[in-house]
This record gives C-alpha cells, structure tokens and sequence, in this order.
C-alpha cells in the first residue's frame, strides 16, 4: 500500500483539480441525488462535485487513511470513509447516479473487474466518469522510467507493478461490454513551472510514491535517486522566453451511461 501524503498532492492542487472540473462538465445527469467519488484524495474533487450539485447527497471514498483525514479536516460538511476500491466495492450498496473517479485506476488492477463493480453501482440512467494520466511517453516520465529500471536501486516488481494502465482501445472494448452510451477522449494540459524541481515535486506526489516509499530506510539513497532524476528533468525541458517551463500533462478521460 501506497504511504501517500496530501500537503505533497496538493502542492499542485489548482492543476490537479482541474481535470475533475473538465470531467464533472461532461456529465449531463440533471439532477443526481446520490453521488460517490471513488478515490476522492484530500476531497478536492468531491467538494467540486457538492458545488455542481449541491442538492445531491456527495460521498468520497479512498483507501488512505491520511487523504481521508485532510478531506474531512478541509471539507468537515462532507461525508468520507476509508474504503479500497481493489477490493471493497463488492460491499457498497448501489444506487448512485454518478460514480466518478479522477486519477485514480491507474493505481488498481484488473480493469474490466474494476469497472463492472463501478457500473453496478449506477442507478439506470445513471453515469460513471473517469479520468486517470496517460503520461508515460512525456519526457519527465521516460527519465523516471530509465531511472528506476538500473539495478543498484534495489527496485522490485512490487514497485513496477502498481500501475495498471490499459491502452484507451482496451477500455473501448470494456465499456462496449457495458454500454452502447459511452464517450472517450483525451486532454493535454500544459502546467507552468518556475523551476525544474517543481516537475520533481509533482512527480514525488504521484508517480515516485512507491518508489519513495521503498528507499524510505535509506535518506542518503533517496536524496541520490531524487537528484538523478531532476538532473534528467533539467536536460528535458528548456525554459521558454518568459523564463517558465512548460510540464505536458495527457490524461484520459471517459462517460458511460447505464
């Protein structure tokens, strides 16, 4: 299990909230009256989904006990729990009319599982929306992926195993099997940044967690393995006029209506 710490997520939360925003716009349910948010983090995207759809009765759902704690600190108007969608969604009770995830799935495995379990949770005429990165082939991302591969990290199969991303035909395939209503599509986003290590802030918040959280023993091998990759990073990305650097963000996003 994944130690995550929301004060690093929200480092960036206005960018990592915005995608919720995109994907909340896409829905076109009138009037929901119960809404789960699988996944909801420290609660940025369930307190955006109360402010679309204030009559609704809005719960978040995570399997960190310390995201969980900030959303209910943030939003204490809110109502979370601590569930993991790997294995508890089999026990929630359906009739939701929106069920929604952002940034989420990746972390899960088993995919067509995952999302028949979030389907039967939909009332008729109810929709799941989702988002989750696609950013593998970004250059910050390939200098992780070159990095993590060289052995004197010690790294296991344990850490390269806990991202589970399909390719966006496999989730076609998936969402055929459950519905002939469905929409997919991709967003790039391009996040300003002032400095290089603040792609390495971003990235420590997401995509380094497990590999962090392993050399978690070891603060002198932490620092090294960090200072490889920002020395990656600076070699990627060059600044533009204005002195900024622009981090490309693609993310993959989907509706399905039962």
């Amino acid at each position: 299990m994944n130690e995550w710490n929301a004060s690093q997520y929200l480092m960036f939360g206005d960018e990592r909230t915005q995608p919720s925003i995109d994907l909340i716009g896409r829905i076109d349910h009138v009037d929901p009256r119960r809404v789960l948010d699988i996944g909801c983090g420290p609660g940025n995207g369930t307190e955006r989904l109360h402010l679309c759809y204030p009559d609704a009765d809005v719960y978040g759902i995570d399997s960190s006990i310390a995201m969980i704690e900030a959303a209910r600190e943030a939003y204490p108007r809110l109502r979370f729990d601590l569930y993991d969608a790997s294995t508890d969604l089999p026990s929630l009770d359906a009739g939701y009319d929106i069920v929604f995830s952002n940034a989420v799935i990746q972390w899960i495995p088993d995919h067509g599982k995952l999302l028949g379990e979030m389907f039967r949770l939909l009332n008729d005429g109810g929709t799941l929306a989702v988002q989750m990165p696609i950013n593998e082939e970004s250059p910050a991302f390939r200098v992780i992926n070159e990095v993590i591969r060289d052995p004197k990290w010690g790294f296991t199969e344990k850490e390269f195993s806990q991202t589970n991303k399909l390719s966006t035909g496999e989730y076609v395939d998936i969402l055929s099997g459950l519905t002939d209503e469905f929409s997919v599509w991709e967003t790039i986003y391009y996040h300003r940044m002032k400095e290089h290590e603040e792609i390495l802030e971003w990235v420590k918040g997401t995509k380094l967690l497990p590999f962090l959280n392993a050399l978690e023993a070891d603060e002198e091998k932490k620092q090294a393995f960090q200072g490889e990759i920002l020395e990656g990073i600076k070699g990627k990305y060059s600044r533009q006029v204005n002195g900024e650097i622009m981090f490309r963000f693609k993310r993959l996003f989907f509706t399905a209506k039962k």
